[in-house]
């Protein structure tokens, strides 16, 4: 085996350490709540079973959103994101930036693309030699481009990104829920074992220990959540946060912002009784993703009118949207003002003028 697989397979071994972690401090809160506290402790039977009630539907919502966020595989580039084996030749063995641009456009120039790299360019990834779709990123650690990469997660041993973000969300929710759960019905009796109300027993310990690591991984877990909660409402990722994404018009950081509501749903789903429950329902493929801006850049759909008294209403000609400009071109209030204007000329222009719509294809 070559050195750098060895180093390779280390690497992979020693980046579950701090899930591994996370693992055996959960299974401890579980005995040190349900056995040292709940069995030994508490002396109430009534408070006994409704503690262990909500506990365990914490516990197994935080462990499901866990789960999902760590084994659920980062969605690629699918393979119309490939170069052509011709193309890909040619790249290859062009060494002028400009020539490469040249087939990186022309390789690009069917693919509904709306961002570029800072300079301008079509975004390309050398190591997994693919045309990058919108908000996709190559993650080092991973060596793979994620879709819509938000980070990657040493905590879950995973990258973050289009298909796993959601669980991840309901993880850092669950798991504040289940710390503040704990840290809230554990306080009395920490409260009683520090000023020896209770007796000095085995479970004094577990109690304990127990509130100071749920109170302070509550706190770190607040402000993580927090954050990521905004940043859902603005649809951007952690990286867009960092630094805006280049649309063909220029950077905007909020170029992906549909408004609060739709932000949210582009997470979340349109199904809000499935908000809540680690299953996938986030909307898209993860290759496009509607933008405020798509109709401001030049290079997309324009409408212009040509006066030719010849004609008749009746010759209108329509060149059709492509698919993926249709699904990109999702603003509601847009279409329809877009709507209404094309039928107020139509009849305006019923003896003299026709409209003809054009799309330009992208370059």
């Amino acid at each position: 085996m070559a050195p750098t697989q060895v180093l390779r397979c280390c690497q992979r071994g020693l980046a579950w350490i701090p899930v591994i972690f996370i693992a055996l401090v959960v299974c401890w809160s579980y005995y040190a709540y349900v056995v040292e506290l709940c069995i030994f402790t508490i002396t109430s039977i009534g408070e006994q079973i409704v503690y262990l009630i909500f506990f365990h539907l914490s516990f197994i919502m935080f462990v499901w959103s866990y789960w999902k966020t760590i084994f659920t595989k980062p969605a690629n580039p699918s393979k119309e994101y490939c170069l052509p084996k011709a193309e890909k030749e040619l790249y290859e063995k062009e060494e002028r930036p400009d020539s490469q641009q040249e087939i990186l456009s022309q390789a690009a120039s069917s693919l509904p693309l709306y961002t570029r790299t800072g300079a301008g360019a079509i975004r390309y990834c050398d190591r997994c030699q693919v045309i990058k779709p919108d908000r996709c990123h190559h993650c080092s650690a991973c060596d793979m481009c994620v879709l819509k990469m938000d980070h990657h997660c040493p905590w879950v041993n995973n990258c973050v990104g289009f298909s796993n973000y959601k669980f991840f969300i309901l993880f850092l929710a669950y798991s504040l829920v289940y710390c503040l759960f704990i840290a809230a019905t554990v306080l009395q009796y920490f409260i009683k074992f520090w000023t020896n109300e209770l007796p000095d027993t085995h479970a004094k310990f577990h109690v304990l220990f127990l509130f100071f690591v749920a109170a302070m991984f509550c706190i770190s877990i607040l402000s993580l959540f927090s954050y990521h909660l905004w940043l859902v409402g603005k649809n951007r990722s952690t990286i867009e946060a960092f630094r805006a994404p280049v649309f063909r018009t220029g950077s905007d950081k909020n170029g992906f912002s549909l408004g609060f509501r739709k932000n949210i749903s582009q997470v979340f789903g349109d199904q809000k009784k499935y908000w809540l429950l680690p299953i996938f329902t986030s909307q898209g493929d993860g290759l496009t993703f509607p933008t405020r801006l798509v109709n401001a850049d030049a290079e997309q759909a324009t409408v212009s009118l040509h006066s030719e008294p010849n004609k008749s209403a009746a010759d209108i000609s329509v060149s059709p949207l492509s698919e993926s400009q249709n699904r990109l071109l999702s603003n509601e209030q847009h279409a329809n003002n877009i709507g209404d204007h094309l039928v107020n000329n139509t009849f305006k222009s019923a003896e003299s003028e026709t409209i003809t719509i054009s799309m330009e294809s992208e370059s």
